[in-house]
């Protein structure tokens, strides 16, 4: 990585010397050289994301501070502004495509937000804060997968699992056994998690999960301040704020949408608040329904937040004579992936096919190719299904390699894309659960 900035910044130093610029021979250039430093830090970024250990962590907090400081670098280097701006101004701006232009304003607007008019005094300072920022929102992601890793619940008497479907006591059980252990294990990894949720009779089970899942990485809870998040939170938004009024805006949520859809915090703010306006009525209608039943089935006074998925399975059943679990053995997941690429084939006219013998970072990482009719490949992509240690909570598309412009043609995109399901057990193959497949 201080190799590659290294010569990025050498590089910088040459093109600053023209005297006139184009598209081709500063703006090109420099998206080729973000490309290559992107490729050499998306591995890095995605592995610390599904694959972290502490070697990998180590480097990654590493290189975070000489990739931010390159950042502010690039954004408050007044040459590469003015270099921008006469392209901008000149008239073979009109000629170039709506892409290219689009590129080039984005760019001045971004040299704006990081801080280009700033005194040299303001532009240190925002360069510490970037930093700052950078370092804690790795540690609170960092925490956040330490406190969900670090909590497990050992059953060894088959009587508390009451309730569960076959498959989470399957999960559990190859999770004990992985762990050395006899009986059943149960974690915070969703999997793990919900399906004691929404099946476990056991509501003392229900109670000490929930709490353990909602004040992970807190000063609250079984594992309280051992990977607490509390301080990093004040600090983050109290860096955000300084940042966004050293940039001139009212507030970071401000600063947040001047590179979006969204005018102001105020035109959020109706939305979201006419959203709830619209929906309270029936949501308080759906839940006077659940506390009835709660009540008259089983003479719960009270509905706990560690209730609400248990009797909403319930009343599901009940209604419906449905449930999530019963439709696991519709969706075994290879099923449901060539459903998905049969929906994804017809709506692009393209073909989706798996390539074997690509390195992951695990064996159940699958690749893929996106085929015109003619079988070009116009796109890849990683796929990873489901949950494990040592991989963050969620579901995400991320960038490997971009599609961009090179030379001639074009570069074909590579992306990661990351789920988190129930894993197979054993031999058998993974059926998913009806969220799951929406997901």
């Amino acid at each position: 990585m201080h190799l590659l900035l290294s010569e990025n910044r050498n590089k910088l130093k040459l093109l600053l010397q023209q005297e006139a610029y184009n598209w081709d021979n500063l703006i090109q250039v420099l998206e080729d050289m973000d490309d290559r430093l992107g490729r050499a830090w998306s591995p890095a970024s995605h592995l610390h994301s599904v694959a972290d250990n502490e070697q990998l962590r180590d480097a990654y907090n590493a290189c975070l501070p000489k990739l931010s400081d390159y950042g502010t670098e690039m954004g408050q280097n007044e040459a590469l502004f003015r270099a921008y701006e006469q392209i901008a101004n000149s008239d073979a701006f009109a000629s170039l495509s709506k892409a290219q232009q689009k590129i080039i304003t984005n760019a001045l607007r971004d040299f704006r937000l990081s801080g280009i008019d700033l005194s040299n005094e303001d532009k240190d300072r925002y360069k510490v804060i970037q930093q700052k920022l950078s370092k804690l929102q790795t540690k609170f992601e960092e925490n956040l997968l330490d406190a969900t890793q670090g909590w497990k619940k050992h059953i060894t008497n088959e009587d508390e699992l009451s309730g569960l479907p076959d498959s989470a006591i399957a999960l559990a059980a190859q999770a004990a056994k992985n762990d050395g252990q006899q009986g059943w294990l149960f974690t915070l990894e969703f999997p793990s998690y919900m399906p004691v949720m929404q099946y476990a009779d056991n509501r003392a089970l229900r109670q000490e999960m929930y709490q353990a899942y909602v004040t992970r990485a807190s000063e609250q809870g079984p594992n309280a301040g051992q990977w607490d998040n509390s301080e990093l939170m004040y600090d983050i938004l109290r860096y955000r704020t300084e940042k966004a009024k050293l940039l001139g805006f009212e507030s970071y949520a401000h600063y947040s949408l001047a590179t979006k859809m969204a005018k102001d915090p105020q035109e959020v703010l109706d939305f979201l608040n006419d959203l709830a306006e619209r929906t309270r009525e029936y949501t308080q209608q759906e839940f006077d329904e659940l506390s009835l039943f709660a009540k008259q089935s089983a003479g719960i006074n009270e509905l706990e937040a560690w209730d609400v998925p248990y009797y909403a399975e319930k009343l599901r059943q009940e209604k419906f004579a449905i449930s999530q679990e019963m439709l696991r053995p519709y969706f075994p997941v290879m099923q449901v992936i060539e459903g998905l690429f049969a929906i994804t084939e017809k709506l692009y006219s393209v073909k989706i096919k798996q390539r074997d013998g690509v390195e992951a970072w695990h064996d159940d990482v699958m690749f893929f190719d996106i085929l015109e009719a003619d079988n070009t490949v116009r796109g890849s992509f990683y796929l990873d299904l489901y949950a494990r240690q040592k991989k963050r909570g969620g579901a995400w598309m991320d960038e490997c390699i971009v599609r961009k412009k090179s030379g001639p043609g074009i570069q074909d995109p590579v992306a990661y894309l990351t789920c988190n399901f129930t894993p197979p057990i054993g031999d058998k193959p993974a059926l998913l659960t009806h969220d799951e497949v929406t997901t």
